[in-house]
């Protein structure tokens, strides 16, 4: 026996989930976070890029002995990478994470049995 098309499978309805309130807030929420975030890093990293292209100079700049400008921006990109990703964690560990477990029991409470 096959469905007719126009039945709907059992189980839950993601696309209903999926423009849930509580699910657009969560999107609503890491978008807001990660965009700004994404623009700032790449915006920096270009601009290291661009400097050592075009400003070989000014990133040749001794600060200390062989420590140079373009040495210390250059460990500053490992060091944003860092703070960027602890940051990440710690906003999705305080404010993603307890909305997308909601979401999560609610649709394991919604799941038919196996």
């Amino acid at each position: 026996m096959s469905q007719s098309p126009s039945a709907a499978p059992p189980g839950i309805d993601y696309v209903a989930e999926e423009q849930s309130p509580r699910f657009t807030e969560l999107k609503r929420k890491h978008r807001s976070f990660v965009l700004p975030l994404t623009v700032f890093f790449l915006a920096w990293y270009f601009a290291y890029v661009l400097l050592s292209t075009f400003a070989r100079d000014f990133m040749a700049t001794p600060v200390s002995g062989a420590i140079t400008v373009g040495l210390l921006l250059g460990l500053g990109q490992f060091v944003t990478t860092f703070v960027i990703t602890m940051w990440y964690v710690s906003y999705a560990n305080k404010k993603l994470d307890p909305i997308s477990s909601e979401i999560r029991a609610d649709l394991e409470a919604k799941e038919p049995s196996a």
